[in-house]
């Protein structure tokens, strides 16, 4: 397997073991575990960007207010349009 292919068994094996948090502090564990300190921040930055992009504040702004880069703003905003609805789903879900 070429390092740049996904191994969709054990990504699916993943998702499955993420499903299986039971409790926020279960989740900040598993996460902190599995991932570096810049990983976990770059998840957190880019939702974050996500929510603001959903509520429409301008990508100007969310750069200034994040130090995220424009160009990480603009993908969050083609996956948020054009992805496969994660952003989407997770953004209204929040709101309910």
């Amino acid at each position: 397997m070429k390092t740049s292919e996904i191994d969709h068994r054990a990504l699916t094996d993943f998702h499955s073991a993420i499903l299986r948090l039971k409790t926020l502090n279960e989740c900040k564990k598993f996460f902190r575990d599995i991932a570096t300190l810049d990983e976990l921040r770059d998840f957190s930055d880019r939702w974050k960007v996500a929510q603001m992009i959903d509520k429409g504040i301008p990508y100007r702004t969310i750069a200034k207010e994040t130090g995220v880069s424009t160009a990480t703003i603009t993908r969050v905003a083609h996956w948020l349009k054009h992805g496969e609805g994660g952003y989407k789903l997770m953004c209204k879900r929040l709101k309910a």
